[in-house]
């Protein structure tokens, strides 16, 4: 037993990529047992870096990976299939991000699993709501991204319509696969009942973007157009310093109307464009563009100084590679290195969040493919043979990691 709020809690996850494997990886954190199933060739991030210590460990599966065990099914034969079945009818949550067409080839749907566990928390992501004329297109990041609005959001900022450079929509689909799990087991803790999850990509960034930017169109007639000038203006980024960038977030009057005086332009708090929270995001583009003027004139270390005296929210600009060396990030121990026993020291990420109830005690290396193949199928009650017979046929890989 891992230890942590999501002890004891097991999870068939049958996923790939980043959307499904992140949310596995919070819950793994957090003590639930995944058993990550993977097709022969693996999952592609496995294979999404340009250079690796061994093949088939690229970095990001193995932060989207840890504290996980792998096995190989070739789900096409039906050894492999019955094996699955195994695993699913002990299980608490089965995890699937294919096509819903897919999955039922598979014979997979809802009302297949819960013919052997009836209390499975049975979940499915995948690109769009079912009801839609969509719903048999494949999603990908980028074209979720694009349908979802978040390109659009850059073209309306910065005059191209531009993906964000990080896949967000797997990750927000993510995230809220988490929430939606935890709801589903503690209603099953409640009433006894398992459920079917569905959730979208399209749909879910559609809202997590139209929940800032549908704006006036909100109402019903319209009181004007669409997004948050404020968020959208081209100046709306970090400003620009004599020697740097520092990160602005002035916001009440009293936070504003501090900014003033910090840039020598007392006057500004009088000025119907500036006096209030309306006026300002009236004039949105005018404030940033007298604010960045002055905030040229001084180094970063010299702003911080000055507004942080003044109470002006402000923030260092960190590069990717600042993240690796920031001070407060050093204080709390967000990166750890750990020993991979195949890939040698890797600097881990761990859990941010703090539980006062325990947490998970132990720390489990991204897998090698299939490398808990053998273990989890004699777990699920198959025997020597039969597993034998699944390596030789091809249903299942025997990736044990063995010893120098």
């Amino acid at each position: 037993m891992a230890g942590g709020p999501l002890e004891g809690v097991r999870i068939v996850d049958l996923t790939q990529a980043v959307v499904g494997p992140l949310a596995t990886q919070i819950m793994a954190d957090h003590g639930a047992e995944v058993i990550k199933v993977e097709a022969k060739e693996g999952d592609l991030m496995r294979f999404l870096a340009g250079k690796s210590m061994t093949p088939a460990m690229g970095p990001k599966f193995l932060h989207l990976n840890r504290n996980k065990r792998s096995i190989v099914l070739d789900l096409k034969q039906p050894s492999a299939h019955a094996a699955l079945l195994k695993l699913i009818a002990k299980a608490d949550v089965f995890m699937w991000n294919v096509r819903p067409a897919a999955i039922a080839r598979l014979k997979l749907s809802y009302e297949d699993v819960r013919k052997v566990n009836p209390k499975i928390i049975y979940c499915g992501m995948f690109g769009f709501g079912q009801k839609g004329r969509y719903r048999d297109k494949p999603a990908y990041d980028n074209a979720i991204q694009g349908l979802g609005g978040l390109a659009a959001l850059n073209h309306r900022a910065t005059g191209e319509p531009r993906y964000m450079p990080i896949v967000v929509a797997d990750k927000v689909v993510g995230l809220t696969t988490v929430q939606m799990i935890a709801m589903a087991l503690y209603r099953r803790s409640q009433t006894g009942e398992g459920c079917s999850i569905q959730i979208p990509m399209f749909e879910n960034v559609a809202k997590f973007v139209l929940e800032d930017h549908m704006y006036l169109q909100t109402f019903e007639p319209p009181l004007g157009g669409t997004g948050d000038q404020r968020i959208l203006d081209p100046l709306g980024k970090p400003a620009p310093t004599k020697d740097g960038f520092i990160c602005l977030s002035a916001n009440t009057n009293k936070q504003v109307f501090a900014l003033f005086e910090a840039l020598g332009l007392p006057e500004l708090k009088g000025d119907p464009r500036f006096s209030s929270v309306e006026a300002r995001f009236t004039h949105v583009a005018e404030y940033f563009r007298i604010r960045n003027e002055k905030v040229k004139l001084k180094t970063t270390a010299e702003w911080l100084e000055i507004l942080d005296r003044c109470g002006v929210p402000a923030m260092l600009y960190n590069t990717l590679e600042d993240l690796l060396v920031d001070p407060h990030l050093q204080d709390v121990g967000l990166f750890e290195i750990k020993e991979h026993p195949t890939e040698g020291k890797i600097r881990n990420i761990r859990p941010p969040n703090e539980w006062s109830c325990g947490t998970r005690t132990d720390w489990r290396p991204a897998p090698k493919i299939g490398q808990q193949s053998v273990e989890i199928l004699r777990e699920a009650g198959c025997s020597e043979a039969e597993i034998e017979q699944m390596i030789a046929a091809g249903a299942t890989v025997d990736g044990r990691v063995k010893s120098a």
